[in-house]
């Protein structure tokens, strides 16, 4: 009776999660299906175009620099852009890496270099350094209409700029935010990279994100186009400047003050950051996962049976009924499991895997749960949350 009661809650999450919830699994949020290239030529000179600034935090990014700020220098955009990199007191040759891209492309005119300070408490180590971007950028006596906060390890689209500014103006939009394609090449990037995706569109719906009649409100950090003005109305980045997820937190400042925002895909941005073994995919994972719970015991509770009725109770169902020759119970749990592959085929079909892999939701969730108890567990000892080898929690501790 408990299998039974469990798998029938387990059926109605899954329908209404189908049916009712923002069809996030639809993967239709698209910007390069939204706004094909194609429809992008306007006849405007390129002094009309917005000016953008690019602003772009990197630590320890020598071996995906190369190509990450290849892809912004190299953009096609008809305005003016400039790009500040802020070296967030790197120990390896991220710095002269990138000088020397700069040179070879013959775009030295078009990097502005920082060289990051030391991380002052209260900050987190990104944040600090996109406002230390920021403010060279008022330093130079220049007000920009456009910021576009990006990631050391994104490699861009040629278009990418050109289709984000027009975007925003067409849709008179003043934040739009792409989730780029996250590698997916080793085994547990195809086991658990497509599946942290789908996980976050089940958190943020982005059809949901997009209405501005809804309160939910979320960005992805690689690929962020904001309206100066508007980064200024909120209050600044200082807003900020302790979120540990900085890009939803953001959005929600961003949205709560009835600003436009709009979060979507994309099939031509990628992310260049290795996730070759399951400890580095665990890690990444355990960083931001009990932040997201707000380090709430009882929310981690309700998360882990809600991840076990979901994911997985529909396998156990399964092989419980054909051990026990139960067939009513045994098709029962594989119907439940068809919707789970049902939900999920988008997003391996959006990374380009077999659709087998769609069957491997509840296997991802038993791993994905222990990450979140790990997350907790790091939490409880202190351990506090790690970005490239920093520690903030101990750090601000420290510093106090």
């Amino acid at each position: 009776m408990i299998l039974i009661v469990t798998l029938s809650l387990s059926l109605l999450i899954w329908l209404f999660l189908l049916l009712f919830w923002g069809q996030f699994w639809r993967n239709k949020t698209n910007l390069d299906l939204c706004y094909p290239l194609t429809s992008n030529k306007q006849d405007r000179s390129g002094d009309e175009y917005p000016n953008i600034w690019v602003v772009m935090p990197v630590r320890n990014e020598a071996e995906v620099i190369s190509d990450s700020l290849s892809s912004l220098l190299q953009q096609d955009y008809r305005g003016e852009f400039n790009i500040v990199l802020v070296d967030d007191q790197s120990t390896d040759q991220t710095t002269t890496i990138a000088k020397a891209i700069a040179q070879k492309l013959n775009c030295q005119a078009k990097l502005h270099l920082v060289i990051g300070e030391s991380l002052p408490a209260g900050w987190k180590g990104k944040i600090w350094a996109i406002a230390q971007g920021i403010d060279y950028i008022s330093t130079q006596n220049i007000k920009p209409d456009y910021l576009l906060l990006t990631d050391g390890d994104i490699q861009h689209d040629q278009h990418n700029l050109q289709k984000l500014v027009d975007f925003a103006q067409i849709q008179q939009l003043d934040l739009v935010s792409l989730m780029v394609l996250l590698r997916c090449q080793s085994f547990w990037e195809k086991l658990l990279i497509p599946a942290f995706v789908f996980f976050f569109e089940k958190l943020y719906p982005f059809d949901w994100v997009n209405n501005p009649q809804k309160s939910i409100a979320a960005a992805a950090g690689g690929c962020i186009l904001i309206r100066y003005q508007t980064l200024k109305a909120v209050g600044g980045i200082a807003v900020i400047r302790d979120a540990l997820i900085d890009d939803c937190s953001l959005a929600q400042k961003v949205k709560a003050q009835n600003y436009k925002i709009w979060l979507g895909l994309t099939s031509s941005n990628f992310s260049l950051r290795p996730y070759e073994n399951l400890k580095s995919i665990w890690n990444m994972v355990a960083r931001n996962a009990y932040t997201q719970l707000n380090y709430s015991v009882w929310l981690l509770g309700i998360a882990v049976i809600g991840m076990i009725i979901l994911y997985l109770s529909s396998p156990i169902a399964l092989f419980v009924g054909i051990f026990q020759h139960n067939m009513a119970i045994a098709l029962f749990g594989m119907i439940i499991w068809l919707l789970m592959a049902i939900a999920y085929f988008p997003t391996i079909q959006l990374y380009r895997l077999s659709p087998w892999w769609s069957l491997s939701l509840p296997a991802i969730a038993f791993l994905y749960t222990f990450m979140t108890i790990d997350s907790a567990r790091k939490h409880w000892l202190g351990e506090g949350e790690v970005w490239k080898g920093r520690i903030y929690q101990q750090l601000t501790e420290k510093q106090n």
